[in-house]
């Protein structure tokens, strides 16, 4: 179960994400959860092995916003490398950043 002394250790910015969801812990927990479990981490993925960069750019775009608005710092600073890459289409290969975004995700589910 994800804690807010879980999510500190992680590297979460959670004075920020409780702030945000005016200091209710439990709220702040449940939109952790439900962030996590946006579909467009698994689209995101389909669209960049797809190499469909312009879907990937959008699909990262609404996840740097989920993610930024909860302050998973550590995820954060990940999908906005992959945004910036993705926004100027930049010809790389997107999946090790893909991987570290998806496995940090799996780390705070199996929390």
């Amino acid at each position: 179960m994800i804690t807010i002394d879980k999510l500190k250790a992680f590297g979460a910015d959670t004075e920020t994400g409780l702030a945000r969801c005016l200091g209710k812990e439990d709220f702040y927990l449940k939109m952790v959860k439900m962030g996590l479990e946006n579909q467009n981490f698994s689209l995101l993925e389909q669209a960049l092995a797809e190499k469909n960069l312009e879907k990937a750019f959008e699909l990262a775009h609404s996840l740097k916003g989920v993610i930024g608005n909860l302050a998973l710092t550590p995820l954060y600073e990940i999908v906005c490398q992959l945004t910036e890459l993705l926004r100027e289409k930049t010809k790389t290969d997107y999946l090790p950043m893909l991987k570290k975004l998806l496995d940090l995700r799996e780390e705070l589910q199996n929390m």
